[in-house]
């Protein structure tokens, strides 16, 4: 994507070019109108001047009065009509020009979807474990899908308001380890729970032997108590529910009406079908169902504990079920349920498998295969995993790296749980611009994407997916590609992608209110850039089949509006700069006003956020964007002149030293408004603070931002870390540079970034370095290792290792010591906690933030097999 100065394909630019071309318009329209009048005008008072000259009338008293005072009021008459005229022409324009710009931001790029199949046009991933949140679930990918679920819970240990129900990822939950130890994306998967007492393993595997819909599955639930001593029984329960629009129904058929129990239904998405429940091993103790009208999927585990009650079976022991069906007549027909639950409560050790098998388009008489259950069922699976093993081999090449068999299993963990946790959403966010005084409903849209974490990030991240891009392309270019395709779907006109894609209720029942609303000039850096940039590198030959160039030709229009949108409304004040937009210049909270359009948070910036700023990560994003661009382009055989124009602007050492490299420090840095001097302070007791606190019923008044020097427009070289290295992780940087000695110098310095677990985020010399952005905001980019960065750290210095030169050397053994520290400890981590982690303690090791955090913490597994 070029910068291009004429900022081609730039919407904003479109918009102001065509306002100004509407206005000018108007004007002379209304000109031509005006001096139509003042001919005509003209006209009738010449000619009444020749009648009252040539024909003397008759005297009335008034003569020449009479004569001359007519035509003149005509013609003022006529004048004013004509300026009230353009002034309502005027104002029209201008309120339909508001309205236009109003609808803007929720109006799609164009009519041409970017994904071309979905639903059962692509039949072999129709169905899935599309519900991360879940810590097991199966849905179709279609907007209204039918989804089932996991429930489980201990009665010994069910609390109030459902406390003990294991339904949603939950950090709450305390769960020793749950994730994935195989999982293809596409057709399986092995999940390992352990919940201590018990160790609960999911798995499922699909069947394309279905006609129509998407084939059949078999989901097999195994419960073991690992310590002997604890309970001795479990309560699992299998839910079926309906979408708030998915047009079906549903029904449960109990053991007293048909020899094979079981949920039977038919939807628009699946045609007809039957669940069914086949006990493998170990004894069932009791058993119950619920049939009802839930409010919402977000209210699920809320309408089973309210439903609950206590059963005492023939040999008096008692049991906690549920009450069978449960609708409301209101004196008229009953409602047919939308949410079935089948409790089973056994003895452990138990084995449940499940059947689902799609029963629409076979004739009458016909054998409808079913889905293998029990030791059948065992085989398939193995024979999955025996397939996932050679191709996971094969593409990573671990084994004839000298890993490990526990590094090996670390690493088909860490891939497995990226794979399981793609999602499928649908639904429309809130967004809002400058024109739009309440936030206004996006287009409805489904969104197929992996999240960061399912337990406290299960939902797409802009600025997450990019990265996550790069792992699961080295697995699936396909998965990745329809992952983008879907991402720019979400592209508006004006070029913007929502940052956060909060879609459907469930995810809207995990986000607070105020972090629903995505505003149109908030950014977030293009990572998708980096996912397509290896797929070019190293998938080139890949990409001739199967219609994978198509998919390139489709997005490209896209992208170009989406780097236009970049070059546009991130600019700066000076040719060649940029700043990220978003930052809150009143706060009075914050120590240093976060950046969450960056990415990265709350590292420090300028203190005073003012639109003359200039930041080097965005910068160096737009010239990777342009350098990516210029290279599609050329693949495509489109116009490539001005990216590559662009790329050398923006590439050039000299430029681009001029405007962020420090004199003082020789390190690269943002320039705005800046003072190291602040500090966070309570503020004095006064009447005024008094009433306020009594006001808002606090203990204290919460803590404010002083400032004790006042900020002047400067480099901020006094802060150190992940953003001023930039134009090395970018690879931006010349290989010979000096500068790039030095900073390769600073990486490797204790003091600074360098750590025996990774780079830290902000040098300890810094002075935000671990410090409280406010009184209740912990750091998060300001000393903790992130593994997303590092793995750019990585893959730069392998890049400048590999091009002889005057660092060559000094790359390559760097690179050699960071890649081990990185990996020895994320391993030695997960070993010790049973999870990867969102960040890592820069002085400890230890895995830090939320967990489990198998977004972009599973690059490690490209480190290992030094896939860049």
């Amino acid at each position: 994507m070029a910068r291009q100065r004429d900022n081609k394909g730039g919407s904003n630019s479109s918009t102001d070019k065509s306002g100004k071309q509407k206005s000018s318009k108007q004007h002379n329209e209304n000109a031509d109108s005006t001096k139509s009048n003042n001919s005509s005008t003209t006209t009738t008072s010449t000619t009444s001047s020749t009648t009252a000259t040539g024909n003397k009338p008759k005297h009335t008293g008034h003569p020449k009065k009479a004569t001359f005072e007519e035509p003149s009021s005509k013609f003022v008459l006529n004048k004013w009509k004509t300026l009230a005229g353009s002034i309502c022409m005027a104002v029209a324009a201008y309120f339909c020009y508001q309205g236009y710009l109003e609808t803007r931001v929720n109006t799609p790029f164009d009519n041409q979807k970017m994904v071309t199949r979905t639903g059962l046009d692509d039949a072999e991933r129709y169905w899935g474990s599309y519900r991360p949140l879940n810590y097991f679930g199966m849905k179709t990918r279609d907007p209204h899908s039918l989804v089932m679920g996991l429930m489980w819970y201990t009665p010994s240990n069910l609390g109030h308001g459902g406390k003990g129900i294991r339904h949603w990822c939950d950090m709450g939950d305390n769960l020793d380890k749950y994730g994935w130890t195989h999982h293809d994306g596409r057709s399986f998967g092995i999940q390992e729970i352990h919940d201590l007492p018990f160790e609960l393993k999911t798995s499922f595997v699909k069947y394309p032997s279905g006609k129509q819909f998407g084939g059949d599955w078999t989901a097999r639930i195994s419960v073991k108590n690992t310590t002997r001593a604890w309970d001795k029984s479990i309560s699992l329960i299998w839910y079926v529910a309906l979408d708030e629009r998915t047009n079906g129904h549903i029904k449960y058929v109990s053991d007293d009406k048909s020899p094979e129990p079981g949920v039977y239904g038919e939807t628009l998405g699946l045609g007809e079908f039957q669940l069914r429940f086949h006990p493998v091993k170990g004894r069932i103790l009791h058993k119950s169902s619920l049939s009802t009208v839930a409010p919402s999927l977000s209210k699920l585990k809320e309408t089973v504990f309210t439903h609950f009650r206590a059963f005492t079976d023939k040999k008096g022991q008692r049991y906690i079920g549920l009450p069978g069906e449960m609708i409301s007549h209101n004196g008229q027909a009953p409602a047919d349920p939308n949410f079935i639950a089948i409790q089973i409560t056994a003895e452990v050790d138990f084995t449940l498998d499940i059947t689902y098998q799609s029963t629409s388009g076979f004739s009458v008489g016909e054998m409808i295969p079913k889905p293998p259950t029990g030791r059948e069922y065992t085989n398939s699976l193995q024979e999955h995993i025996a397939a996932f093993d050679k191709r996971f081999e094969e593409t990573f090449h671990l084994k004839a790296k000298g890993f490990s068999n526990e590094e090996i299993k670390f690493a088909k963990y860490a891939l497995s749980n990226m794979l399981g946790g793609i999602g499928y959403f649908y639904g429309a966010s809130k967004v809002q611009s400058v024109y739009t005084k309440n936030p206004v409903p996006y287009w409805k849209s489904a969104l197929y994407t992996a999240v960061p974490s399912r337990s406290f990030f299960p939902r797409g991240f802009l600025w997450d997916e990019g990265f996550h891009g790069l792992l699961i392309s080295s697995w699936d270019i396909d998965i990745e590609l329809d992952i983008i395709s879907h991402w720019f779907d979400l592209l508006n006109i004006e070029g913007w992608i929502p940052r956060e894609q909060i879609l459907g209720v469930e995810a809207l029942a995990k986000v607070p209110e105020e972090f629903v609303i995505q505003r149109n000039t908030n950014a977030n850096p293009p990572t998708f850039l980096l996912a397509l940039k290896k797929i070019l590198k190293h998938h080139k030959q890949e990409l001739s089949v199967k219609g994978r160039l198509d998919t390139l030709e489709r997005i490209y229009p896209r992208l170009q509006a989406w780097f236009s949108w970049y070059n546009t409304t991130q600019r700066g004040d000076v040719a060649g700069t940029y700043q990220w937009r978003g930052r809150d210049a009143t706060t009075e909270r914050e120590l240093n006003p976060k950046t969450l359009t960056s990415g990265l948070d709350d590292y420090p910036r300028s203190s005073h956020p003012t639109s003359k700023e200039r930041h080097i990560d965005i910068r160096c994003w737009m010239a990777f964007a342009a350098s990516l661009m210029a290279e599609l382009s050329t693949i495509l055989r489109k116009d490539d002149h001005k990216y590559y124009e662009t790329s050398g602007f923006l590439k050039d050492n000299a430029i681009l030293n001029e405007q962020h490299l420090s004199p003082y420090t020789e390190t690269y840095a943002d320039w705005g408004l800046h003072t190291d001097s602040v500090v966070l302070k309570r503020p004095q007791l006064t009447q005024k603070n008094v009433n306020r606190m009594q006001q808002q019923q606090h203990q204290q008044m919460e803590m404010v931002r002083v400032t004790l020097k006042q900020p002047d427009y400067k480099f901020v070289d006094s802060t150190f870390g992940y953003v001023n290295i930039f134009p090395f992780l970018l690879e931006i940087l010349d290989h010979d540079s000096p500068y790039l000695g030095k900073l390769l110098k600073d990486i490797r310095d204790p003091q600074k970034l360098w750590t025996p677990y990774g780079l830290r985020s902000l040098s300890k010399l810094s002075p935000l370095y671990q410090k409280r952005n406010t009184e209740h905001d912990p750091p998060y980019w300001r000393g903790p290792i992130w593994i997303n960065i590092n793995y750019l750290a990585v893959k730069a210095l392998r890049h400048y290792g590999s091009i002889e030169g005057p660092h060559a050397a000094l790359a390559r053994e760097i690179y050699a010591e960071l890649r081990e520290n990185l990996i020895h400890n994320i391993f030695k981590e997960f070993q010790r906690t049973g999870y990867l982690w969102e960040q890592y303690d820069d002085t400890t090791g230890q895995g830090k933030g939320c967990y489990p955090f198998t977004g972009w913490s599973s690059l490690v597994v490209l480190m290992m097999s030094e896939q860049y």
